[in-house]
């Protein structure tokens, strides 16, 4: 069997975390790079890189060329219309199947998703995401495959959901949506241990399976901010904010990046997904077919991430 693992997206927060942990565990990293100052970002983490994108079928199969396994963590989430999400989430993966499916004897696949894919109908990126899958469910018949839905990801490296906890560190959680809203999280280390503990197994039965760190029926605001207290050692007060105060910049930014092709995050379709009362999921299908028990629970993954509170500095 071959020890090397070829991954795209690997510049991306997840793709780093999950490049250095297969490299900690024996494998040959081989990474899809878009540019030089990527490679060079990826020297520490990988083994080797190809120079190329999604889109080009020769770089992909220089990736994948003698890999045992692909770990497809490539994908967009900022954008403003159908299509720009689309270019990388679905038409890449489509690139991506077609080629491994070419091959004699391809290497297995391991996509990430997001726990987004359950709701098509809030957002471009969610709707991208379940196409996605659908195109594995459609089109990877020849593949022995699995997509992964996590749910909110953080950890060392994460840029979305630090502000959100340097914000909640100075006293204030701010409450997009419903109080009584619960959601799943994941350490993002988790995802590499489930990753790692794929490959070491020999088969698992192709499917899309959610993922989440075992925090059972998932988490309310006040469990985050109870979390967050308890690490920085003052009291943190949640504020609602009011749907008007979100909904102008949504749509101003999705303005913007029409005229400027600019990539906000806040648009309406991602207000949508922060204001949906239920991202809860559960980890039963995962734990049937493969050996893997998340270890990392939202306090203690909190106290492992730096940069957001200063008593953890």
């Amino acid at each position: 069997m071959s020890d090397q693992v070829a991954v795209t997206g690997a510049t991306g927060f997840i793709g780093r975390v999950v490049c250095r942990a297969l490299k900690a565990d024996g494998w040959r990293v081989r990474a899809l790079a878009r540019s030089v100052a990527g490679s060079r970002l990826l020297e520490p983490v990988v083994d080797e890189c190809i120079q190329g994108h999604l889109e080009d079928a020769d770089s992909l199969n220089a990736l994948v060329d003698g890999s045992h396994a692909v770990i497809h963590c490539a994908g967009t989430v900022r954008g403003v219309t159908q299509q720009h999400f689309e270019r990388v989430n679905v038409s890449g993966t489509e690139q991506l199947v077609t080629v491994l499916s070419s091959l004699q004897s391809p290497p297995k696949l391991l996509a990430l998703s997001s726990l987004a894919a359950r709701e098509p109908a809030l957002s471009f990126y969610a709707a991208s995401k379940r196409k996605a899958e659908k195109v594995l469910e459609q089109r990877a018949s020849r593949l022995d495959w699995v997509a992964l839905r996590p749910p909110a990801v953080y950890g060392p490296g994460d840029r979305e959901l630090l502000p959100l906890f340097r914000l909640m560190a100075r006293g204030v959680a701010p409450v997009p949506g419903r109080r009584d809203a619960r959601f799943s999280m994941i350490y993002v280390e988790d995802i590499a241990r489930l990753i790692i503990a794929w490959l070491r197994q020999d088969t698992v039965a192709s499917g899309v399976y959610s993922i989440h760190d075992g925090y059972s029926g998932g988490y309310a605001w006040d469990d985050v901010a109870a979390a967050v207290a308890g690490i920085c050692q003052h009291p943190v007060r949640l504020l609602p904010v009011p749907l008007a105060l979100l909904w102008l910049p949504a749509h101003l930014n999705r303005l913007a990046g029409r005229v400027a092709n600019y990539m906000p995050m806040l648009t309406p379709g991602k207000l949508r997904e922060l204001r949906h009362p239920d991202w809860v999921c559960d980890n039963r299908e995962i734990a049937a077919v493969l050996d893997w028990q998340p270890q990392v629970q939202l306090q203690e993954g909190l106290r492992r991430t730096p940069g957001w509170c200063p008593l953890l500095d």
